[in-house]
């Protein structure tokens, strides 16, 4: 009989999250063997030692690990095994976008309908846009549209936008070649953003309307096919066309605004807008920063949270950056002082600390 420390397979199966016949499949398997079986019953024993192994094969199996592999993560110390579980993770996330760019062309086929020139662009310009102006999405499983790019297009631009509620990106681009009428969708900002690089060495994108998604065509290279997100893009017209006119404009070097968002302390920051320039006040023992900048308009004090403001102001095209204020509780506009095309605005913080 077993000694009193070891436990019956059903008591391991409740103690480690395994039904029991999973636990005799490991077993088999040679991946977690019981610790004793009783030669007459034929009924498998565990120790209490085994647990920590047998629930990290439960959680490796749960994100859809080989077998052979889990048992090399198993037996690793911990630096190769987190390097196996990387190599799994980013093999698992490749086979989904390749299921999804495969899925979005089979569904254009299956439509029957041709897809139809919206525009081309310059494959450098359009990547670099897309790159810049995907930093305003979010990955929020109840709005999946915020992680989508919107892409309006007419004969004589693209514009480009992209919004996570407290950030809100717009970039403008010139077509090489015009669309003959308008054409506006909501575009899969993951897949868009997978197709970057081979975007980046192609002279010319063509972009082509489907159904259900949209074709990408480059010269020499495969058609990648990005999927279109059914949900309604949030009415940005209507809150830009809302907006009053700043009150107050600031410009400053972007690398100089930069450096001081980073070392300051904190999750928030406050910027003093004066005709001295723009101040980040004193912080705990941080003594505060006064950076160089032109100010015209009235004194304004303005509080962000620092996962705002910073990519805002980073994306910004150019050394300089301008920022146009409007007051405490209204939008920041954040844009290059001397090139136009990519406009962030970003929201402050109330009052109440509620962004």
């Amino acid at each position: 009989m077993p000694n009193s420390e070891l436990m019956p397979i059903g008591v391991f199966a409740q103690r480690t999250g395994l039904t029991p016949s999973a636990l005799r499949f490991y077993a088999d398997s040679g991946l977690l063997p019981p610790a004793e079986t009783d030669p007459a019953s034929g009924y498998r024993y565990y120790g209490a030692d085994q647990v920590p192994r047998a629930t990290t094969l439960r959680r490796l199996r749960q994100i859809a690990m080989p077998l052979a592999t889990a048992g090399a993560v198993l037996d690793a110390g911990p630096g190769e095994a987190s390097r196996l579980i990387d190599e799994h993770v980013a093999k698992v996330i490749g086979d989904a976008a390749a299921v999804r760019r495969d899925a979005a062309a089979l569904k254009s086929s299956l439509h029957g309908a041709p897809s139809r020139p919206v525009a081309a662009l310059k494959g450098p310009v359009l990547a670099d846009a897309v790159e810049r102006v995907l930093t305003a999405t979010a990955c929020d499983p109840g709005m999946p549209v915020l992680g989508g790019l919107r892409v309006e297009a007419t004969a004589e631009a693209v514009t480009l936008t992209a919004t996570d509620r407290y950030r809100l990106s717009t970039r403008t681009l010139v077509p090489a070649e015009p669309a003959a009428t308008a054409w506006a969708a909501t575009i899969d900002g993951d897949e868009l953003r997978a197709v970057t690089g081979e975007m980046r060495r192609s002279a010319l994108v063509r972009i082509e309307a489907a159904p259900h998604g949209v074709r990408l065509r480059m010269a020499g290279r495969e058609d990648r096919h990005c999927r279109l997100l059914t949900e309604e893009f949030p009415d940005h017209h209507l809150m830009l066309a809302s907006l009053p006119e700043a009150t107050t404009r600031a410009t400053a070097a972007k690398d100089a605004l930069l450096r001081a968002l980073e070392e300051h302390p904190g999750e928030r920051v406050e910027l003093h807008a004066t005709r001295h320039g723009l101040t980040l006040p004193a912080a705990g023992e941080h003594p505060g920063t006064l950076l160089p900048a032109t100010v015209t308009g009235r004194e304004v004090r303005i509080s962000f949270e620092l996962t705002t403001l910073y990519p805002a102001v980073g994306t910004a095209i150019g050394p300089d950056v301008m920022l146009d204020l409007r007051g405490a509780d209204l939008p920041v506009t954040v844009r290059s002082a001397d090139r136009g095309g990519l406009t962030t605005w970003a929201m402050p913080v109330n009052p109440d600390h509620r962004a």
